[in-house]
């Protein structure tokens, strides 16, 4: 119950998980307020005007994690949310001009290498087989290991189970690539370059690893996994911001509160339990319970404070690797630019520069000193062929997420910024020649600006990293799995918790359901 004049729950950060948090909590009849810090709703999950008349999706650009159950389970619909497109393809991009498209639609394996278009059905044929299994993995709280809660252990059993019905033939497989690189996993099942890269790019996007990196079948299971074992690319109509508007009203009409332009500067501990917050502006408010989705080194380090967690902890959130290494490029378009060998329709998709895995390799390694890559990978989407509104009549909007750009830039970004965004668009021209001509406006969002504008510790979109010791079970540390902090009262619901980032929505809902249960 709310103590005093306060709130049962507080969700801290407005995000689209703290947004689905809060629709959670406040349709259980909790009285639940959500405090934003910026002057809008949505996190990284924003649309944004960058030049006049021209708006983007600032951060996250597609939707494909988030379970279809949760967004009907929401009611979205109902509150405005619609597909400006769905079921995207996506186009390895050929430097010769022999664009490969993947799609659930259509494909051009089969003509170019029946061979790897067998491979390839094999390949999501065993994906979908493993979702089947794991997706309980993504969609739970993990159990947390020696509790003795019969909880946990039945957890533990149901996973057990869960495994088991995968057969010998498919479990001794997860069990032999799940630990190996993505590189190596390639190499031993498909000839063909462009379908190669494509799926290393998928494998490292976001992450600080590269094709050669361990784990890396892990981060392309997690994907696949995720979405259900099979593609399912959507562009919400007026970009991702339109996702969390309809979150913001689902919230409203469950009777949570919402509020934007506050600042948390602290949160309460009495009697070693989380019991509000306090404001930048000095305002105090009181509640049952407060939940963070904010990133778990905010979280921790700077909103609770090291002097209510123990040492040991304090370490290990100081030591999650949460650096970002991708960057965002905006490109408001006066017409648009012509792709020799791809028709308009294949425009409407994801585009992808990775034409084989040792490409994209040899771009990590400029990472690895503190360099951006001299021939960057990149995914790119022209949102406005699907939705005419994020642009002036005969304008267009292109987006690019450009990797590899590390957050410690050695030459700094201040210096580099505008060297690196000549890079991006040169490696576009490259297959859109007429591109600089049609270029009005350029916005470049590296890491840092990632972190300032979205308050995002690292300006990592994961909050911290997707790799084996920082998953499942260990996400984010020790001690705070399960969305609850060492500190009663406290708990997580950002990307920075189980299973990690993207637009999910997956980590805010688990976050409820144990507020739910511990008040139970």
């Amino acid at each position: 119950m709310a103590p005093g004049n306060g709130y049962d729950c507080i969700v801290v950060g407005g995000g689209h998980n703290g947004l689905v948090c809060a629709n959670y909590l406040a349709r259980s009849g909790r009285s639940v307020l959500v405090l934003e810090a910026a002057a809008e709703l949505g996190g990284a999950a924003v649309t944004r005007e960058f030049a006049p008349g021209f708006r983007v999706s600032a951060c996250a650009h597609l939707l494909h994690l988030m379970p279809a159950r949760l967004i009907e389970d929401l009611g979205l619909a109902r509150h405005g949310l619609k597909f400006a497109a769905e079921r995207l393809a996506t186009v390895a991009l050929d430097p010769d001009g022999a664009h490969l498209t993947l799609g659930p639609d259509f494909c051009t394996l089969a003509a170019r290498a029946p061979e790897d278009a067998a491979a390839y059905a094999d390949w999501l044929a065993l994906v979908r087989r493993l979702s089947a299994a794991l997706q309980p993995v993504l969609t739970e709280p993990p159990p947390r290991l020696g509790s003795g809660s019969w909880r946990d252990h039945g957890a533990l059993l149901r996973l057990g189970w869960q495994l088991r019905r995968l057969g010998r033939r498919d479990l001794r497989e997860l069990v032999r690539i799940g630990g190996m690189c993505v590189y190596d996993l390639l190499e031993e099942r498909f000839a063909a370059p462009l379908l190669k890269g494509a799926l290393a790019l998928d494998a490292v996007l976001g992450t600080n690893s590269g094709p050669r990196s361990p784990g890396t079948v892990m981060s392309l299971l997690y994907r696949m996994v995720a979405s259900g074992g099979a593609p399912a690319l959507a562009q919400p109509q007026g970009g991702l911001g339109a996702l969390s508007d309809a979150l913001a009203s689902a919230a409203r009409a469950a009777g949570a509160q919402l509020r934007t332009g506050a600042t948390v500067r602290r949160i309460l501990v009495r009697e070693d339990r989380a019991c509000g917050v306090v404001l930048e502006s000095g305002e105090e408010i009181s509640a049952g319970a407060v939940v963070s989705s904010a990133d778990p080194k905010t979280t921790f380090l700077a909103l609770l404070g090291s002097e209510h967690l123990d040492a040991g902890f304090v370490r290990r959130v100081a030591q999650l690797r949460t650096r970002g290494l991708a960057a965002k490029l905006h490109l408001a378009l006066e017409a648009l630019p012509q792709f020799p060998g791809l028709a308009p329709a294949a425009l409407r998709g994801r585009l992808l520069l990775a034409p084989s895995p040792a490409y994209v390799e040899r771009a990590f390694n400029h990472a690895k000193y503190g360099e951006f890559s001299a021939a960057p990978v990149l995914e790119i989407t022209i949102p406005t062929l699907a939705d005419p509104s994020l642009a002036p009549p005969g304008g267009h909007v292109l987006s690019v997420i450009a990797q590899y750009a590390p957050y410690g830039l050695t030459a700094g970004w201040d210096a580099e910024r505008q060297r690196f965004s000549h890079l991006v668009i040169d490696s576009l021209a490259a297959f859109a020649p007429d591109l600089r001509r049609c270029i009005r406006a350029v916005q470049l969002l590296t890491p840092p600006d990632i972190e300032r504008e979205f308050r995002i510790d690292g300006g990592h979109w994961h909050h911290a990293e997707l790799a084996l010791d920082q998953f499942f079970l260990v996400r984010p540390v020790p001690g705070a799995t399960q969305y609850q902090a060492p500190v009663a009262g406290l708990y997580l619901c950002g990307a920075g918790c189980h299973p990690g980032g993207g637009v999910m929505g997956i980590a805010g809902r688990n976050a409820a359901r144990q507020v739910l249960r511990k008040a139970a």
